[in-house]
This record gives C-alpha cells, structure tokens and sequence, in this order.
C-alpha cells in the first residue's frame, strides 16, 4: 500500500487525549497528556503492517504543531517522538519553552 502523506488526514481527538489517523480501519495514534502549558507525548503507535511510510512522522509533525500555535512546552517521554525532535530542529525550540503553570 503507498500512502500519500499529504493527504492523510489526521484529527484531534480531544475526548482520548491523542492525535490520530485511521487507515483500512487500523488507528495509528500520538497519545499525550497536557498538563497546564506542558504537552507530554506518551506514546506514538503504528500499526506494524503501515509502519516505515511516515505514518508515525506526520501524526507527530501534527501534534507539535498543535503545541507551538498554542506555545506549550512539549515534553517527549515516547523515544519515537523525540528521535523526531532531533531530526528536526526547528521544533527543538518547543522543549526548552518554560512552562507557566
């Protein structure tokens, strides 16, 4: 199966506290807890046939976007996650914000 990242759609669901994106009836999820001004990503989970596509890259790219339009220091517990944040520095800056509450 070739996805197109662009197109994948990936929603809020602010009920579980988690990003996610469903393929062929297959949820693939970034959980988090938001504590105040921290936005912690717990989990960041694929289903292992959809792996190695980006799933996992887009829905975090979601999230942190999420937590920088709403300056929320994100703290990745999840080793994907922060892999990520290495990867790509310009979201770096979001783990070093100071939390206000």
């Amino acid at each position: 199966m070739s996805l197109d990242l662009e197109k994948l759609e990936v929603t809020h669901n602010e009920a579980e506290h988690r990003f996610e994106t469903w393929i062929d009836g297959t949820l693939s999820k970034l959980d988090y807890i938001q504590d105040g001004k921290n936005f912690v990503i717990t989990h960041v989970g694929v289903f292992p046939e959809l792996r190695r596509q980006g799933i996992a890259g887009k829905i975090v790219q979601v999230g942190l976007e999420y937590a920088k339009e709403r300056s929320l220091r994100v703290v990745p517990m999840c080793s994907y996650a922060a892999a990520y944040i290495r990867r790509h520095p310009e979201y770096a800056e979001l783990t070093r914000q100071q939390a206000h509450e």
